[in-house]
């Protein structure tokens, strides 16, 4: 895993998983203690994870039966066409022109953390 603190490495390699079918669509994820074990890693780092990506719909937790991926590609599409149409949303209500809008997102699409 690359910089960054370690639950942010761990989001990024499991999305990685995830959009590489690594981790497929409705494939279990371990528990918090067992991936915790598995990594050398802290289960509050690995519950933080599973948290933040919970929180944008890559995972979904189904009580005592488990956490499952919930991400695809089609879902992540789906995903930013929402984001999309919230950010049209918004500019127009705020009076930002379309090519102040699409500078901002190529500029947001370019940058490292993007």
């Amino acid at each position: 895993m690359a910089d960054g603190a370690p639950y942010e490495r761990l989001r990024a390699r499991l999305l990685g998983e995830m959009q590489d079918g690594t981790r497929p669509g409705g494939s279990r994820l371990p528990t918090v203690r067992g991936l915790a074990e598995e990594l050398g890693l802290a289960p509050g780092t690995v519950a933080r994870t599973y948290k933040e990506l919970e929180a944008i719909g890559a995972i979904e937790t189904r009580g005592r039966a488990g956490t499952f991926v919930a991400w695809s590609s089609d879902a992540g599409e789906r995903r930013v066409q929402e984001l999309a149409t919230q950010l049209a949303a918004a500019a127009r209500e705020s009076g930002v022109p379309p090519e102040r809008v699409r500078a901002a997102l190529d500029a947001a699409l370019d940058s490292p953390a993007g």
